[in-house]
């Protein structure tokens, strides 16, 4: 079975409980792992600025900031964010 040559990180979250443990970062990682060995060739997700952790497990294994947009959800300013990871 042939895949598409991207793969797509839809929803990485935690509860409140779980946050500073570590599993994010190896959440992201067996994400990547799984992305490589069935031969995606990037990685794209999709993020908020204001998320200040997950934006830190993003950069340190390597995605880079692609694209960046204010928009308005829910009454509150919010800026979008697109990260992209080579495989």
């Amino acid at each position: 079975m042939q895949h598409p040559p991207t793969a797509q990180l839809r929803l990485l979250l935690l509860t409140p409980a779980a946050r500073g443990l570590g599993l994010g970062g190896r959440l992201t990682d067996e994400c990547m792992a799984f992305a490589r060995a069935k031969g995606y060739r990037k990685l794209v997700l999709w993020t908020h600025a204001s998320l200040t952790a997950a934006r830190k497990i993003y950069a340190q294994r390597g995605f880079v900031l692609t694209h960046s947009e204010p928009y308005t959800a829910f009454g509150q300013s919010q800026v979008s964010e697109q990260w992209e990871l080579v495989l």
